[in-house]
C-alpha cells in the first residue's frame, strides 16, 4: 500500500509560478513511475506529466510542455511539479499518481495509487 500526499497548491496570478510536492509513504517509492494529473470543474481528469522510476526520463502533455517540469527525489520519497508561466486554463485540482507497471506513460486507468489532490487557481 502506498499513500500519496500532495501539497503546494494555492491562488496565484497569471504568469506566476508554483511548485507542487507529493510525498509517498513506504519504502518502495523507487519502484513506481510517478505522474501528475489535473481535473478542472466539469471536466475529466487529464494527464499532465510523468517520470520514470529512476527519474531519467520525463513526458509531458502538449498543454504544459515547456512550462512545467516534473522531477523526483527517491531519497525523500517525493515527486515535484514545477509550474511556471501559469495560465487561467491551468486552474484545476492536481493529483499525483503512482504506477508500478508503467515505464513512463501513466493513464487514469493504469495508476495504482492516487493522492487526495491539491487545488491550483490561477487568476487573470
Amino acid at each position: 500500500q502506498v499513500q500519496l500526499v500532495e501539497s503546494g497548491g494555492g491562488l496565484v496570478q497569471a504568469g506566476a509560478s508554483l511548485k507542487l510536492s507529493c510525498v509517498a509513504s513506504g519504502r518502495t517509492f523507487s519502484s513506481y513511475a510517478m505522474g501528475w494529473f489535473r481535473q478542472a470543474p466539469g471536466k475529466e481528469r487529464e494527464f499532465v506529466a510523468s517520470i520514470t522510476k529512476s527519474g531519467e526520463n520525463t513526458y509531458y502533455s502538449d498543454s504544459v510542455k515547456g512550462r512545467f517540469t516534473i522531477s523526483r527525489d527517491n531519497a525523500k520519497n517525493t515527486v515535484y511539479l514545477q509550474m511556471n508561466s501559469l495560465k487561467p486554463g491551468d486552474t484545476a485540482v492536481y493529483y499525483c499518481a503512482a504506477d508500478r507497471r508503467a515505464i513512463l506513460v501513466i493513464t487514469t486507468n493504469t495508476a495504482d495509487y492516487w493522492g487526495q489532490g491539491t487545488q491550483v487557481t490561477v487568476s487573470s
